[in-house]
């Protein structure tokens, strides 16, 4: 099997990673792909953003299984113009892929398929959204309703400065805080049949102890030693299920990844939000485990016969993401310095290039997730970390606390 992987980040890496153990999976293009990816297939240029670009890509590669790995593709329309040239796409279409490039549009989803959430406004002026705040109270959580890579949300305690970020945005909504941990799970289907994989927890402020504002995901881990034996099946039913049969029945199938960000509330589990694609860092401790083949496992969603795949298989233990971010990140951070150290197994390449003599030097924000296994969190934490540590990148930093006493 040809597979076309659309993207550029740590999550692709790991998706590609996965692919390259795949024995179904003979060719291996990614696009336009990263350093890393480039030593586990060819890389060739791509607008991913593109999708004329992208399906003619597919044509000319002859591929079997096209899989889009980030979010604004897929809110672009590439999955549909992939499928148009009759190829299988593992990705949502641009309608469905809603579900994720409007918070409106979930909610409303949501309320349609009477899933658990929380309250919230969606507001476009000043006004609509201090009487919003004014209604929930803090801590305040305004979300900008558009895509915002991971950092369109900000939950404060200050009036003034979710004003602030609300008048930033074009349009917002305004929910209420819901207290206890959150939980991913990230849900493979086809339209119709739904393989849940594990859950994880990610952790989403830049500093230790959940300090600072927020970022696109500082770490994550996976299995949750804490959590509720049927919380899985929970998830699935009250949440999952009834979400893509409610999608289903608007004419608009998910096909692809529903991630359910979760939170485990005193009042019960509630949806924090949804994405149309794999979560980036939680992914790459997930895919650690996995002994399906990824592959197969995509191929069979992508073209509805996912219902004949059975449950996934997984190994033993857990595993951690520690992510390596840059200076300056979440905000303005400086690039085109040298990486050392990515050469390590393990270590997932996130925002990286090569410059004109081949040297490896950071490009964006989140620049490596580390990725350590174990017999237990502790043990794949330890790993994570003397990996995180093992690199060396002038300015960089990580947070010191991924799962921490689990």
């Amino acid at each position: 099997m040809r597979v076309l992987l659309i993207g550029t980040g740590g999550r692709e890496h790991a998706i590609a990673a996965a692919l390259a153990a795949d024995e179904s999976v003979d060719a291996l293009i990614c696009a336009p792909g990263s350093p890393g990816m480039g030593e586990l297939g060819r890389c060739v240029p791509v607008n991913a953003n593109d999708p004329a670009a992208v399906a003619s890509l597919a044509v000319t590669s002859a591929a079997d299984l096209v899989i889009v790995g980030p979010e604004a593709p897929l809110v672009a329309g590439v999955a549909d113009a992939v499928r148009a040239k009759g190829i299988p796409v593992y990705g949502p279409s641009r309608e469905a892929a809603r579900i994720e490039g409007s918070k409106a549009f979930a909610k409303e989803v949501m309320a349609a398929a009477n899933v658990p959430t929380a309250a919230a406004r969606a507001c476009r002026t000043p006004e609509e959204v201090a009487a919003a705040l004014d209604e929930f109270g803090a801590p305040y959580v305004v979300k900008d309703d558009g895509l915002a890579a991971g950092k369109g949300v900000i939950v404060t305690d200050d009036r003034e400065a979710a004003l602030a970020h609300a008048i930033e945005c074009e349009r917002v909504v305004v929910e209420e805080y819901l207290d206890g941990p959150e939980v991913s799970l990230f849900v493979v289907t086809d339209g119709e049949t739904a393989r849940p994989m594990l859950p994880a927890q990610d952790f989403k402020r830049v500093g230790d102890g959940g300090t600072g504002p927020n970022t696109g995901g500082m770490g994550a881990y996976t299995p949750l030693p804490w959590a509720p034996d049927d919380l899985v099946s929970e998830i699935m039913t009250r949440v999952a299920e009834p979400t893509l049969a409610e999608l289903a029945g608007r004419g608009t199938p998910f096909v692809g990844t529903l991630y359910c960000g979760l939170a485990l509330t005193a009042k019960g589990l509630k949806v924090v939000e949804f994405n149309a694609r794999f979560g980036d860092p939680e992914i790459q401790p997930i895919l650690s485990l996995l002994e399906s083949p990824l592959g197969e496992l995509l191929y069979a969603a992508a073209t509805g016969k996912l219902a004949g795949f059975g449950p996934l298989w997984w190994r033993e233990g857990a595993a951690v993401c520690v992510v390596v971010a840059n200076e300056g990140y979440p905000e303005a951070t400086v690039t085109g310095r040298p990486i050392y150290g990515a050469e390590q197994e393990g270590v997932l390449h996130a925002g990286t290039a090569l410059d004109a003599t081949g040297q490896l030097i950071a490009t964006g924000g989140r620049v490596l997730n580390c990725v350590g296994t174990g017999a237990s969190v502790a043990e794949a934490r330890q790993e994570a970390y003397t990996l995180a540590e093992g690199v060396k990148l002038e300015g960089a930093h990580f947070r010191g606390d991924i799962a921490a006493n689990i």
